[in-house]
């Protein structure tokens, strides 16, 4: 309950987003948990989506779905990928997402999901170290 502060300090534009956000988050969520990753993804990419985000843009739905998440049980990377997908598609911006194993880790295997736009990681952190395996998206 720390974070309630720091929301509270928010403007009205910014906690509307932030709300929305964590509307976005908790239903990709409740999709992962009930249906299938490909059903989720679908719905998701079902808007069109062509431009590349300004970064402005690109900061604004990171800082959102990584706020959003700290109030979310159990949303991973790949949660907030999904949401960061969903989000930027609904502002007409073109993503993906990619999907990769971390290298090295011998029987155990350790996957992660980036949001990238562009040239652009939006959400997930740094890809080094992590062998890429596919990509999603527009």
């Amino acid at each position: 309950m720390r974070n309630w502060p720091r929301v509270l300090s928010l403007s009205g534009p910014e906690m509307l987003f932030l709300a929305h956000c964590l509307a976005v988050v908790g239903v990709v969520r409740l999709g992962l948990t009930f249906s299938s990753y490909n059903r989720v993804r679908r719905l998701v990419t079902r808007l069109e989506a062509g431009d590349d985000a300004d970064i402005a843009d690109l900061r604004r739905v990171a800082w959102g779905v990584a706020a959003a998440a700290r109030f979310v049980p159990g949303a991973s990377c790949l949660t907030q990928a999904l949401a960061g997908q969903y989000l930027l598609a609904r502002q007409g911006n073109a993503s993906k997402i990619r999907i990769g194993v971390e290298r090295d880790t011998g029987a155990e295997l350790k996957a992660h999901a980036w949001l990238v736009s562009g040239n652009h990681i939006v959400l997930g952190g740094s890809i080094n170290g992590f062998a890429h395996l596919v990509d999603h998206g527009q």
